[in-house]
């Protein structure tokens, strides 16, 4: 196909953007407005095969967006591009009402425009395919409940709202123009290239610098992870053969507090890198100041992607973070300059 990714240069637009180009997709066409978690050194490893091309643009410019629709012959648009850290959000929601909203009925409005204008075989051809999470839902209990595609919206934070509209818009424009959309909700991704301020690369920098481990509250918040490389394959599965006007939630099957997961990171460290004084790693553990709306618990079920696409995540949580662990450990050429660069912004804690 002939793939147009929004948000490209990001943490999961990356990776979906390294998948598809290795899965052989006609043309891959990379668009970012590259802000400050937008990274193309993400990209090395494909900034240089002929059916991959970046362009710096801003998904509200609907103009622009029409206009590679039109000249790449886009089959399909996965949109990617969003404002997404939660702290951020509390602190500015202005920048994640204008891009995640605004930005996408933008999008919606090119897409439209443009798949209007299609013969009947590429009309029938074309998805937009809206990449969302699992925030939209709000909150469960500590023990019971999971998120399943019919479960209510309830978001608690200015992101989670900012998406919980994108997804009524995208659903809208399906109802109302016939735009054919698939839309998915995903769980907590982690993974290589995860943009340092984010939960588990902050902890794995923390650890690796001497600072405190900064964990919310008592550190009993639970989130489903996922890998990023996982999640790039289901969205692949799902514009490919995902049913129009349908929503798959991507899970990984892997619940965890967050003090536990900083205390498998202690762990992985401590083998892998000790520390100099051969004191753990979990001693720079400091319990904070909980968030505002901090949501207790995610937890996807991931049974409609396994049973009608076929997809299963392919790493476990152990699995998974001991490759970011290591990721990390011999990528500084990648995360050194971000982390120079934010030292005095820095957002996020567990």
């Amino acid at each position: 196909m002939r793939l147009l990714v929004t948000g490209g240069a990001g943490f999961i637009g990356s990776a979906v953007c390294r998948h598809l180009i290795a899965a052989g997709h006609e043309a891959v066409i990379n668009v970012d407005a590259l802000t400050y978690a937008g990274n193309l050194a993400s990209l090395k490893a494909v900034d240089t095969h002929d059916n991959y091309k970046f362009v710096k643009a801003d998904i509200s410019d609907e103009a622009k967006m029409l206009e590679l629709l039109e000249s790449h012959r886009i089959d399909a648009i996965m949109h990617l591009a969003a404002e997404s850290h939660v702290d951020r959000s509390i602190d500015g929601p202005d920048a994640f009402v204008q891009t995640n909203v605004v930005g996408t009925f933008r999008l919606l409005s090119a897409a439209r425009q443009y798949w209007e204008t299609l013969d009947s075989v590429r009309k029938e051809r074309f998805r937009f395919h809206h990449v969302s999470t699992d925030e939209v839902y709000g909150d469960l209990s500590l023990d019971h409940g999971i998120f399943t595609e019919t479960t209510t919206y309830k978001p608690s934070s200015p992101y989670s709202a900012s998406k919980a509209a994108s997804d009524h818009f995208v659903r809208a424009w399906h109802e109302s123009f016939g735009l054919p959309v698939v839309v998915t909700n995903c769980s907590n991704n982690y993974g290589p290239f995860h943009f340092p301020e984010k939960l588990i690369p902050l902890i794995i920098l923390n650890a690796l610098d001497g600072r405190e481990l900064p964990i919310y509250g008592k550190g009993e918040n639970v989130r489903d992870w996922l890998y990023v490389d996982d999640h790039a394959r289901a969205l692949e599965a799902v514009i490919m053969r995902g049913k129009i006007g349908e929503t798959y939630n991507i899970g990984g099957r892997a619940e965890r507090q967050n003090r536990e997961v900083v205390a498998s990171i202690c762990e992985l460290l401590d083998r892998a890198k000790p520390r100099h004084d051969g004191r753990s790693y979990s001693e720079q553990i400091r319990y904070v100041t909980d968030r505002p709306g901090h949501d207790r618990r995610y937890a996807i079920d991931p049974g409609k992607i396994e049973t009608e696409l076929g997809w299963t995540a392919q790493e476990t949580f152990e699995t998974g973070l001991s490759k970011t662990v290591h990721w990390y450990l011999q990528n500084d050429w990648w995360w050194g300059p971000i982390r120079e660069r934010d030292r005095g912004d820095r957002k996020g804690t567990l």
